[in-house]
């Protein structure tokens, strides 16, 4: 068989490793804690389900959704007036199948073969996989410590940003954990302007924001419109990511070319899952109080008791992860991976999977309860791992 040379850029060589091991080490009667995927393990909010339950049993919603129903977009419209202060058009609103196909599918819409775009490093790889697969040239941005893993606009070549279509961010940040202050944005804005960038923002974790901060859109400052687009996702908010329930706003240009993709690539929507989002939009914030609490809790008691036994790492400020410097006596970040699995049973993710500037790091997703991650703070203890 000979396959298209973009699979080359497709790779889950390091999931597959540490699945593999993981058999291993259960096959061999060990505990092992997974804190590598982050798939929530907090259940949906009661009336979901509820809904969910009774709509899978109507035989009128297994026909094909075709668009999005009216009550969907209405209730994207006044979550964003409510919850950020952004006023949204009809035409302004698409529903996603998941995130990572839209991005896909925005890809698809507006790059061409050679095209140049933006992309965070570290950055979760859809970011890169989905240009590339257009045929991007991929020019990366790196998110440094010291700059508390903002992007630099600074630094960016003035020919690259001359040649740059798209520039990809997002804030609450997936690996490093870190948010971006309104004055970025703003930043973002004239920066994607002078060069005339189209700006796609990720706001899949603007609910889990700690320390009483409170996530805001992209979308919130003058002039965003104008070139970028914003996609949210009730995946890790409300718990839901096995539904695929995403959408994306902003620029209506852009907004109508990926509703002309999605037109030829999907029919839709589940009309269950439809309207489990418009419930899910319209419910009770306490539910997702509930959920935030819940992350920032385990990243307390996770960097508390790590920095207790001796690996210091910095509490996240969002997100539902953890991005850990990994101990001084290693030098690779697949090295220290391996050997934690084979001295405690627990399980991360190299940093380095997510890009150049991720080595170094390894990823901890907030995916067990406080007692299993007590459990293997202890197991890291009583290792010789530090």
């Amino acid at each position: 068989m000979i396959f298209s040379k973009k699979m080359e850029n497709l790779t889950s060589a390091i999931f597959t490793e540490l699945s593999i091991k993981k058999a291993k080490l259960i096959s061999e009667g060990i505990d092992v804690i997974d804190f590598s995927i982050g798939t929530p393990d907090i259940p949906p909010a009661p009336n979901v389900i509820e809904l969910l339950k009774n709509e899978v049993g109507k035989i009128e919603n297994y026909k094909y959704a075709i668009t999005d129903t009216n009550e969907l977009i209405n209730a994207v419209i006044d979550w964003y007036k409510v919850r950020y202060d952004v006023k949204l058009e009809n035409n302004e609103v698409v529903s996603l199948l998941g995130s990572q196909s839209g991005f896909e599918q925005l890809s698809m819409t507006l790059i061409d073969a050679g095209d140049v775009v933006l992309t965070p490093d570290p950055s979760y790889p859809i970011f890169t996989v989905g240009p590339l697969l257009a045929g991007a040239e991929i020019h990366r941005m790196p998110l440094l410590k010291e700059n508390d893993y903002l992007i630099d606009f600074d630094a960016i070549d003035e020919n690259i940003a001359k040649k740059a279509k798209l520039m990809v961010v997002s804030y609450p940040n997936n690996p490093t954990c870190a948010t971006a202050p309104r004055d970025f944005y703003i930043k973002l804005v004239v920066f994607a302007k002078k060069y005339n960038i189209s700006v796609l923002h990720d706001n899949a974790y603007s609910e889990l924001v700690f320390d009483g901060s409170i996530g805001g859109s992209f979308l919130s400052i003058p002039g965003a419109k104008d070139i970028g687009i914003e996609f949210n996702s009730l995946s890790k908010t409300f718990s839901i990511p096995g539904c695929r329930i995403a959408f994306a706003v902003g620029n209506s240009e852009i907004i109508s070319q990926l509703k002309t993709i999605k037109s030829h690539v999907d029919y839709g929507m589940f009309l269950p899952f439809q309207k489990a989002a418009v419930a899910a939009l319209y419910g009770s914030n306490d539910y997702v109080k509930v959920v935030k609490n819940t992350y920032q809790r385990r990243g307390t008691v996770l960097t508390d008791g790590l920095n207790k036994i001796g690996w210091h790492i910095d509490k996240p400020k969002g997100s539902m992860f953890v991005w850990a410097a990994i101990p001084p006596k290693y030098k690779s970040d697949l090295e220290f991976t391996f050997d934690l699995m084979d001295k405690t049973g627990v399980i991360v993710v190299p940093g380095s999977s997510f890009g150049e500037h991720g080595k170094g790091f390894v990823r901890i997703a907030l995916v067990e309860n406080e007692e299993r991650i007590l459990k293997a703070v202890e197991s890291i203890k009583n290792s010789n791992i530090l």
